[in-house]
């Protein structure tokens, strides 16, 4: 296994900046997971680490070895592609096999390779059988197995899992991340859906134009985003923001208030704030809990109720036209119109300044 450095890439296609100076460390065995939304570089990324592109400016690093200008087969990396690749004449058997037998390796070790990929992955009883003869989560793990074959020194993963169905998708999840204590192997992977970087990951990339807004754990990037992009953008359901201003400071205290908008009483902890300054803070669904009326707390309406089953959702509507999502455990029986007070839990919300950037 080998450790990837990525040394102020940059990547341009023709006038537009797709990387601007991205550097990144993943030490050896690590699961580094990238996010973002959509064009914000994240599968160009991938392609340059595997040499299917040539960065503009930097440098890429395996295994302490610059990379740039080695061709793909030469770069000790095996990349898992959202659409599978797998070739439709050939069975699950040959699929495997195929990589290996471009590469003139000698037909005993293929057979060794093949039999431990699939025996890893549980395709043992499928290795006579035509992609079209598999299902999607079948396909996905002889994808899988294909790279596994290589025995790369780094694994890339293009949003393997985003053709699966729901509950699939489950199920591959927790595959990946045996598959990775199995092998402790270093992988990188790239999702638009930041539930798998939060559930896989050891680490998680948050990306955004190109650029890196946070690299941490997950319930570091959680717990206190850097910025209103990473709180925002982790977490499902989404972070409540609330665009606003302190409106007084007193007594260890200080009002959130906004435009049509109930003040709201919260502790400083240590914060420097000023009456007038702009804030924007923000809570998580489940930090929001029931207050008594009047008691420095947000007036609400339930407007819808999504029941789970375990938990439940509430969208509430407050005073100046704002939705907050409020996360229940278990069967609420609220019900439409209902009025609720609500008030961050004690140290259970965040803070951000007129740039965006947290509030310590």
């Amino acid at each position: 296994m080998a450790r990837l450095q990525l040394q102020l890439v940059s990547k341009r296609f023709g006038a537009v900046p797709v990387l601007a100076g991205l550097s990144l460390d993943v030490p050896d065995g690590e699961f580094v997971a990238c996010v973002g939304p959509s064009g914000c570089g994240k599968s160009t990324l991938l392609r340059l680490i595997a040499g299917l592109d040539e960065p503009d400016d930097g440098d890429i690093l395996i295994g302490e070895r610059s990379v740039r200008g080695r061709a793909p087969a030469d770069r000790g990396v095996a990349m898992v592609f959202q659409n599978y690749a797998l070739y439709p004449h050939m069975n699950v058997r040959d699929n495997l096999a195929f990589g290996l037998q471009n590469l003139r390796m000698a037909p005993d070790q293929i057979e060794r390779r093949v039999t431990d990929a699939a025996r890893l992955l549980q395709l043992d009883a499928l290795l006579t059988r035509l992609p079209r003869e598999l299902s999607g989560g079948q396909r996905q793990r002889v994808a899988i197995g294909r790279a596994i074959t290589r025995e790369p020194e780094l694994f890339l993963f293009d949003e393997p899992l985003s053709n699966l169905d729901a509950e699939l998708r489950v199920h591959m999840r927790v595959e990946l991340m045996r598959l990775h204590q199995r092998l402790s192997s270093s992988m990188l992977y790239v999702t638009h859906d930041q539930v798998e970087a939060m559930t896989m990951a050891d680490r998680i990339v948050v990306l955004r134009a190109g650029r890196v807004e946070q690299v941490g754990a997950p319930l570091e990037l959680y717990n206190r985003p850097a910025n209103l992009f990473v709180a925002g953008f982790i977490g499902a359901p989404r972070m409540n923001l609330l665009a606003g201003q302190v409106q007084d400071v007193r007594d260890g205290h200080f009002g959130f208030g906004a435009p049509g908008l109930s003040p709201l009483t919260l502790p400083l902890e240590g914060r420097a704030l000023q009456p007038g300054q702009a804030v924007t803070l923000g809570v998580r669904p489940p930090d929001w809990q029931p207050a008594a009326a009047g008691d420095g707390a947000l007036p609400s309406i339930v407007q819808v109720v999504e029941e789970h089953g375990a938990d439940c959702i509430l969208h509430c509507r407050v005073d100046n036209g704002a939705m907050l999502a409020v996360h229940r455990a278990g069967q609420s029986g609220a019900r439409r119109d209902e009025a609720l007070h609500l008030r961050p839990r004690p140290g259970a919300w965040h803070l951000f300044d007129d740039q965006g950037v947290r509030i310590a």
